[in-house]
């Protein structure tokens, strides 16, 4: 690892598990105090003290749902009142339910999906945005998905609330311009634990024809964020960047 992120404070939504934790890991990795995030307490302060554990990084916890738009301000100024300072914040807490029918999604699902995955990060964003902003800079990076530009019925809300956060991107990305920069990852289908209850059968469907010919390994998706965070990505702002292999170049 480089270190080009010694110094540096970020939070990392949905943390826990998945994606975010493998993404927190690997910002501790090079060297950034991260803030790992979600609902449960518990599973916060498990996953930080792993983390610190491996990575000799400074890692805290932070419950939080960012679906509760009043709680998003104190914990962003909690984060600067223990840690001086947030420099880097990743979106990546998410919802994703699939309907076989489009005719009966409930409301109040359809309205906590858009809550939890844009709502949210739109606080968030005006919120931190706006304190990086008068500390002179910083880097957010919301994780999206492919189902934003290749939505199913079945994941109708799921790609309503992505293509969201991809037009939110760019429009922070002048918001808090120039000092600030906003990107956004759209990750394909990943091995995660949310990928743990799919057979055979619907695993082949979806590689199937899929250039990179597998699932993705959620260390996978970590470069590109670890990039967009740091100092080597300074040109890079308001772009909406597929790790997908290869899914979004398939028609």
């Amino acid at each position: 690892m480089t270190g080009e992120l010694d110094g540096k404070v970020a939070l990392v939504t949905g943390a826990t598990r998945g994606l975010g934790r493998a993404i927190a890991r690997g910002l501790a990795l090079e060297g950034a105090t991260v803030v790992v995030s979600s609902r449960k307490a518990e599973a916060c302060e498990e996953t930080a003290a792993a983390l610190a554990e491996e990575t000799g990084s400074i890692v805290t916890p932070l419950p939080l749902h960012v679906g509760q738009w009043d709680a998003i301000e104190p914990a962003v100024d909690a984060i600067i009142a223990q840690h001086g300072r947030l420099d880097i914040v990743v979106n990546n807490a998410g919802i994703a339910p699939l309907k076989p029918s489009l005719l009966e999604v409930p409301e109040g699902l359809f309205d906590k999906t858009i809550e939890v995955n844009l709502k949210g990060p739109f606080r968030l964003m005006a919120v931190a945005g706006a304190r990086m902003a008068a500390a002179g800079g910083g880097s957010i990076v919301n994780i999206s998905s492919i189902g934003a530009i290749r939505p199913s019925p079945a994941e109708a809300m799921y790609s309503a609330s992505k293509i969201g956060l991809n037009a939110l991107t760019m429009a922070y990305a002048q918001e808090y311009a120039p000092t600030v920069r906003v990107n956004c990852v759209m990750p394909g289908a990943f091995e995660t634990d949310m990928a743990a209850d799919w057979d055979d059968e619907f695993i082949s469907l979806v590689v199937d024809g899929l250039p990179a010919g597998r699932l993705g390994q959620p260390d996978e998706i970590v470069g590109m964020v670890v990039h967009l965070a740091g100092p080597r990505s300074g040109y890079t702002t308001g772009s909406v960047i597929a790790v997908d292999g290869g899914r979004t170049a398939v028609y």
